[in-house]
């Protein structure tokens, strides 16, 4: 695979480079509340921009196309000129390039072709530049055209942020032992290739959160109203791997719902990341919505004075990391979200054979 720093001025120079970045932030009335996947996407468009490169952003807002791009192009004007274009034909697309701007490019699943991967609409998508970047693997688990089918078109290269995703999550590929999983969140079904996949590898998998949850049922205990998933069968396999623990105490609301990890159960925990050579921790120990967030913090500050290498992801465990300050003190915050998933459990995603 090809990185950027491969390009130097002479490549660069005059060049359109077509990136796909993940600009895909919370919105609330139009006003970005987390800003994380930009401000990491700046360091590949300033090392183009610095190389005399003219630069053409693609991303996507949301799942069905519907949003603009204009607040992010809002916030990205601040560190250079860019100007957000409609359409592929816009008569000023070329205009804004030769006068230096950046040209961010609206919202790419507004195209009927981004999502099917359409070749003929991933050729169109290519004409516009000479080179291609893919600088997020967030999306790369996505088989879509700006991902996959634009690099049979262009020289393609990842971008920084990519390979600094791809770096890091490959430790996690050839663990160093002892090495300790802590999973929570809610959605079991897209954790299951990881657990089977960390069932062979990990000392330890700690379940967390609603996934816990879960797990109680299927053992039979009674969660009330808990958040669980209604057919528990298909979790029953998991129970005979005795490398899988579960909270030995729990936090409950009024309603007798369970909403947080217990004291008890996060000793455990701390007693195995503080030996551990590697640690990997997704998604969040308790009810985040509803301001569960105690047992979640109190990980963030045991996983953050490990001496193992720790890899983190999941949007509330990185708001809960985000919260205490302790950002610097991890190996490595993945942004990558599902995709950090699908890596970690097959080893490869589709935007990453893409660019091979």
């Amino acid at each position: 695979m090809k990185i950027i720093t491969q390009l130097k001025r002479k490549n660069l120079l005059g060049k359109k480079v077509l990136v796909r970045v993940d600009f895909n932030v919370p919105l609330r009335a139009s006003k970005i509340t987390e800003t994380s996947r930009l401000d990491q996407s700046l360091p590949t468009i300033e090392y183009l921009l610095k190389n005399g490169a003219r630069v053409i952003l693609v991303s996507h807002l949301g799942s069905d196309g519907k949003k603009s791009l204009a607040p992010i192009a809002k916030y990205l004007s601040q560190f250079f000129g860019v100007k957000l274009v409609k359409k592929f034909n816009d008569p000023k697309f070329n205009i804004y390039l030769s006068a230096g701007q950046v040209v961010l490019l609206e919202n790419i699943r507004k195209f009927d072709g981004e999502k099917k991967n359409n070749p003929d609409f991933a050729k169109k998508l290519a004409g516009l530049a000479d080179i291609y970047v893919n600088d997020a693997f967030s999306v790369s688990h996505r088989i879509q055209a700006s991902v996959g089918a634009v690099t049979k078109y262009l020289p393609s290269y990842a971008g920084l942020l990519f390979a600094k995703e791809l770096k890091n999550l490959s430790l996690v590929l050839k663990p160093k032992k002892p090495f300790i999983v802590i999973l929570g969140g809610i959605k079991f079904q897209t954790k299951i290739p990881l657990i089977k996949k960390f069932g062979k590898t990990a000392d330890k998998i700690f379940i967390v959160g609603a996934l816990a949850n879960s797990f109680l049922k299927a053992l039979g205990c009674d969660i009330g109203s808990s958040i669980a998933d209604e057919d528990v069968s298909y979790i029953k396999p998991f129970l005979k791997n005795k490398k899988i623990v579960l909270p030995v105490d729990t936090i409950k609301n009024k309603k007798g719902q369970i909403v947080d990890i217990g004291p008890k159960t996060l000793v455990l925990i701390k007693q195995a990341v503080k030996s551990a050579r590697m640690i990997v921790w997704n998604g969040p120990a308790g009810w985040f919505e509803v301001g569960a967030k105690q047992g979640t913090l109190e990980l963030a500050k045991i996983v953050a004075d490990a001496r193992g290498i720790s890899i983190v992801g999941g949007g509330d465990t990185l708001a809960a990391i985000g919260q205490l300050k302790l950002d610097k003190k991890f190996t490595h915050l993945s942004l990558a979200g599902g995709a950090m998933l699908d890596f970690l459990a097959t080893g490869t995603l589709p935007g990453i054979k893409a660019l091979r």
